[in-house]
């Protein structure tokens, strides 16, 4: 029987909590800019909808102006879906770039867009409907809340806040701790001496989810694959018929956590 109330409940951030397509888009794009110095400094006016239905192919913020350069050299939408890693690295190779570079200049533009124009940052970002009122009722609960994100914390904690939610440094994972998120889970497990299945972890990436399946230890601890983020309508279809990942819908979310299965 599946426990009504998770002791830990891990939230993954982009595509969870918040929904940021638009900035990823545009500090892409910028980020595209500075490393590859187009003739062309303005986007096709298709380019951003393309980026967006193509986002659930990046898994960490370097890969986003990748993408874009993947888009602007007309690679077909359906390799960048299959062969995205290859991709990546063709790219990489070809014009002598190495991914933490990317992901320096990405975060640098990124720090000094917040320092200059905040609101006009923020405002391109929107929480999804009933996620807010839910982490704020997780945290006056029995319930260990912490989101684990391959963002930089301190961008996740900036949107928290403009949200209503301050949390504390400490239960918030960011790309800085340079560590798989099952890593994560096992040390919060160990930490809290929490029992494996009632640890729940929500994340929009399934093949993140289908990691944390394979690890030692982790086998009972319960999973969900957000639908309303940046997945596909195949990922969708193969967690439905994963007996251990459950598809969680946005407006299950919400509800009592009994609700969720």
């Amino acid at each position: 029987m599946t426990a009504s109330t998770p002791t830990i409940l891990a939230l993954d951030f982009d595509g969870v909590i918040c929904d940021g397509l638009i900035e990823y888009f545009e500090v892409a794009w910028r980020t595209y800019c500075q490393i590859w110095s187009p003739k062309q400094e303005t986007p096709h006016n298709d380019f951003a909808s393309k980026f967006y239905q193509l986002r659930p192919v990046i898994e960490t913020g370097w890969e986003m102006p990748v993408l874009v350069k993947a888009l602007v050299e007309e690679i077909p939408e359906e390799k960048i879906l299959q062969e995205w890693t290859t991709i990546t690295q063709e790219i990489l190779l070809k014009d002598n770039l190495k991914a933490t570079d990317i992901g320096q200049k990405l975060d640098k533009i990124r720090d000094e867009w917040i320092a200059t124009d905040l609101d006009g940052w923020l405002s391109l970002h929107r929480f999804y409907p009933g996620i807010i009122e839910k982490i704020k009722a997780t945290v006056d609960s029995t319930t260990n809340l912490y989101i684990i994100t391959t963002k930089e914390g301190r961008f996740a904690q900036q949107l928290l806040k403009q949200g209503g939610v301050d949390l504390p440094q400490d239960i918030i994972f960011g790309k800085e701790v340079k560590r798989p998120k099952h890593e994560i889970l096992r040390e919060l497990i160990q930490k809290t001496n929490a029992s494996p299945e009632r640890v729940w972890f929500v994340e929009d990436r399934l093949k993140t989810l289908q990691l944390v399946q394979q690890q030692p230890g982790l086998e009972e601890v319960k999973l969900f694959l957000a639908d309303w983020g940046y997945n596909t309508s195949t990922e969708k279809v193969t967690a439905q018929n994963d007996p251990v990942i459950q598809l969680l819908s946005l407006a299950q979310f919400p509800k009592d956590f009994s609700q969720w299965f």
